[in-house]
């Protein structure tokens, strides 16, 4: 039997009103920020089922874009984010979109700034939690949970093994990894969730694999 963890039940501390629409909001478009790999200047933020049909009365888009803004689910600044995001110059557009077989409150996010643009598609599950399950088209599975470290590299014999390397010479443990592709010798995506968090250094290792074309974390969130 799983656990129910006493955030299941009392949910999240966050800014409101919704756990699901709110706090799982803001989340996801903390979780883009930090994929991206830099502050947000431009949005297009598509809206699926659920979150298309009642962002307004929850805030949906203004928890979206204090996420994009850098803010965590407890910031009182919250309430003010699209006034925040005008003064810091972030253009956004909201639509509806069909996402096609997926939970309700689903959202994708493309993020452009100094860094690039990262496409990022997510669900709010509930009680502030969040999965999100695409990122520049490569199929994921990422809650949160665990710190993550998110490399796009050339398909390759030895990089796999190269990036876990790094990690255990700084003493991370790796709780799950997974790599995608679309095609052979393309790029490809590898998300390794660690049960510690991974430092600057780790990161700058990594980067030096000679195949590796970009490096990112996500902290437990």
């Amino acid at each position: 039997m799983a656990r129910i963890g006493l955030f299941d039940i009392v949910g999240p501390i966050m800014v409101g009103p919704s756990s699901s629409h709110t706090a799982g909001a803001v989340r996801l478009g903390l979780a883009a920020r930090k994929i991206l790999g830099s502050e947000v200047q431009k949005a297009k933020i598509e809206l699926h089922g659920s979150f298309s049909a009642t962002y307004w009365g929850h805030r949906t888009d203004v928890a979206l874009i204090a996420g994009l803004l850098g803010m965590p689910m407890d910031d009182e600044r919250i309430p003010q984010a699209l006034d925040l995001a005008q003064e810091a110059g972030l253009e956004y557009s909201f639509a509806s979109a069909d996402l096609g077989d997926v939970h309700p409150n689903s959202v994708r996010i493309q993020a452009e700034g100094p860094s690039g643009t990262v496409t990022v598609c997510g669900s709010s599950i509930g009680g502030g939690r969040i999965n999100i399950f695409e990122i520049n088209g490569f199929e994921v599975s990422v809650d949160g949970t665990y710190s993550v470290l998110l490399t796009r590299h050339r398909d390759t014999p030895g990089v796999i093994s190269e990036v876990t390397k790094v990690l255990a010479i700084h003493g991370i443990n790796i709780a799950f990894l997974d790599v995608s592709r679309k095609t052979r010798g393309s790029d490809a995506l590898l998300v390794a969730e660690t049960d510690d968090p991974i430092p600057e250094l780790a990161v700058e290792h990594v980067q030096r694999i000679p195949q590796v074309i970009v490096v990112r974390t996500l902290p437990c969130f």
